[in-house]
């Protein structure tokens, strides 16, 4: 069997396949066509650029991603090791310095001596073995390719939220804390009820950026555009990304409060937690410069809304993420249908280690929806529904406790012992 594999994307799922198959000892081309041309969403060079938020969610093994991200530490993901690295104060988070994470991940991977990096545009699915993981944002060129080999892809958009300089905001408005007296790593900026509904009056009316499309925009759940969200009724965003439980300021619980988190290292630059939108530049300083605290807020990155393509998997691919046509070409990443950062770094890993595996004449991989890594992989393989959609990952679509414990809290908790038990006694390294 071939030693030689081609990987199509450096981003989180491509950097993990890569080095799951590096380290294994597989000569690895890695396919990455920026710096000469990039997505409408992309601005670094580095490998794992994330291109919304900074944030990995929550760490806490009771929540589905924190058990995928303790699995994924367990299983020796170059994602999760570079995110700890390079990770700021976040509450109960796991969020990084976005700049210093990417460029971790492009080091690591540029130690191996058996990687070639191709600045390249692929055009087409590379021969096999190999591994597709050019991302949501997939070229023109290889999206009608992939259209044409595979069959029917689909799409969504989704949102980034706008980036501002610490030292542009007014302080005398503004508090820290975090959520339930976790720590101050948060800014927060509360709002009286006349505050709150002057913004959102502005916020439903004001003028969105256009589209390219001549189809009503199918939006994915978790990157909501603010303006959207708001849409659906005039509290929607104070029992959402605005609610204040848990953040009260001298006794007394504000309205509705905004929440700023740090994005990077050096401290000096925050985003708006929740406010992903497709508001123009101009409407954006606007708008948000209604929320107490960034009357003068200077923005690095506004917002933007973009088209995300993925497949429609459970026709084309199996649990470990290798075609039904072809059991030596995978895919990996957003574009299968898994949702969110640290699920595509588990794509990445599914299908390099499967992959490996095998070249090598190995068993295969048995990640059973016990795991949190396992069930992403059944979710988009097995989908039985007539509606396929990105999914984050979630303890409904893990097996379940077998017995009936009321408190969800300690029934997840089990759920998340079970997983882990069974990564950490598994020989699949």
């Amino acid at each position: 069997m071939t030693n030689k594999i081609t990987v199509v994307g450096a981003g989180l799922a491509g950097s993990e396949a890569a080095y799951q198959l590096l380290k294994r000892g597989f000569c690895v081309t890695l396919y990455e066509m920026k710096p000469k041309k990039y997505s409408p969403a992309h601005k670094k060079e580095t490998f794992a650029e994330l291109v919304c938020s900074n944030s990995l969610r929550s760490d806490r093994i009771e929540n589905a991603v924190g058990l995928l991200k303790e699995e994924l530490r367990n299983l020796d993901s170059l994602i999760l090791k570079c995110a700890d690295e390079t990770r700021v104060p976040a509450g109960g988070a796991l969020a990084v310095d976005r700049d210093g994470f990417s460029e971790l991940v492009t080091k690591r991977l540029k130690e191996f001596e058996n990687l070639t990096v191709v600045h390249e545009e692929v055009t087409d699915i590379p021969s096999s073995p190999c591994i597709v993981a050019s991302g949501p944002l997939t070229s023109d060129a290889l999206y009608e390719a992939i259209e044409k080999r595979l069959g029917t892809t689909l799409h969504f958009y989704d949102a980034a939220a706008p980036i501002v300089t610490k030292e542009s905001l007014n302080f005398d408005k503004i508090y820290a804390a975090s959520r339930y007296g976790r720590g101050e790593d948060y800014l927060n900026c509360p709002m009286t009820k006349e505050e709150y509904f002057a913004f959102y009056r502005e916020l439903v009316n004001a003028e969105t950026a256009p589209l390219h499309t001549f189809e009503t925009p199918r939006v994915f759940e978790g990157c909501m555009p603010v303006e959207i969200m708001a849409k659906r009724g005039e509290m929607t965003l104070a029992y959402g990304p605005m609610k204040p439980v848990g953040l009260e300021i001298d006794g007394k619980r504000p309205f509705a409060v905004v929440q700023l988190r740090r994005d990077n290292a050096d401290d000096t630059l925050y985003n708006l937690v929740g406010f992903q939108t497709n508001l123009k530049f101009g409407e954006q300083r606007r708008v948000f410069g209604m929320i107490p605290g960034l009357e003068n807020a200077e923005y690095v990155r506004y917002g933007v809304m973009h088209r995300n393509t993925f497949l429609n998997s459970p026709k084309l691919l199996n649990a470990d993420f290798s075609t039904k046509a072809d059991p030596l070409c995978f895919f990996a990443g957003q574009m299968t249908g898994v949702e969110g950062y640290v699920e595509s770094a588990a794509s990445g890993w599914t299908a390099g280690v499967s992959l490996a595996r095998k070249l090598n004449g190995q068993e295969p991989l048995d990640l059973t929806s016990e795991t949190a890594i396992g069930s992403l992989g059944h979710y988009v393989a097995e989908y039985s529904g007539n509606d396929f959609q990105p999914m984050n990952v979630t303890f409904g679509i893990m097996d379940s406790w077998p017995e009936r414990i009321r408190n969800k809290q300690e029934r997840y908790h089990k759920i998340a012992e079970r997983s882990l038990e069974r990564i950490r006694n598994g020989k699949i390294f």
